[in-house]
């Protein structure tokens, strides 16, 4: 058993560098190196031997994290390239994004105020539809374009999209409750 510790995440699993991803090529990867890194395997070996499966099963463990996942997998083909996507720092953001955010938001607010849950389901839908044109546009950026800068930007869009899921989801979660 050997694992390059210093290899990125899809020459981990044998797979292109490429936003868009084949999931179930991913998931059997991961379930192949999972059988031939688990803890349990190794049991018998010494302690060295079990560290170094220890180590072997966290890193694979994290690249399946980050690699099934659009944003993080994002992000990370961004640091692949060099990319700071300064997201602790540029919160810039275009007028016409930062007004279509408020609009979004002002509508779940409503919505679960008034316990409309058809209409936080009719906007969770709605936003799906929209993360789906966002990542489509990312995979442009990092795929075909190499445009690394405004693959951060988008990067940065979709980060408050997905947030604003997450509410929705809580919403919906505390009237159903």
């Amino acid at each position: 058993m050997s694992i390059d510790l210093t290899q990125d995440f899809f020459a981990l699993f044998g797979l292109p560098r490429r936003f868009k991803l084949d999931e179930t090529a991913l998931e059997q990867a991961w379930h192949g190196l999972q059988a031939q890194v688990h803890p349990d395997r190794h049991a018998h070996l010494s302690d060295l031997e079990k560290r170094l499966s220890m180590q072997w099963a966290t890193r694979v463990n994290e690249g399946f994290r980050t690699l099934r996942k659009p944003l993080a997998r994002a992000q990370y083909l961004l640091e692949l390239a060099g990319v700071d996507t300064a997201l602790e720092t540029n919160t810039a953001m275009s007028p016409a994004f930062l007004m279509e955010q408020m609009e979004w938001r002002e509508a779940v607010e409503e919505a679960g105020a008034a316990a409309e849950i058809s209409e936080l389901e009719d906007l969770h839908r709605r936003l799906l539809a929209h993360a789906r044109e966002v990542r489509a546009q990312l995979a442009q950026q990092l795929d075909d374009d190499h445009d690394f800068e405004g693959a951060a930007d988008t990067v940065r869009r979709l980060m408050f999209i997905d947030k604003l899921q997450q509410e929705i989801d809580e919403a919906l979660i505390a009237l159903e409750n």
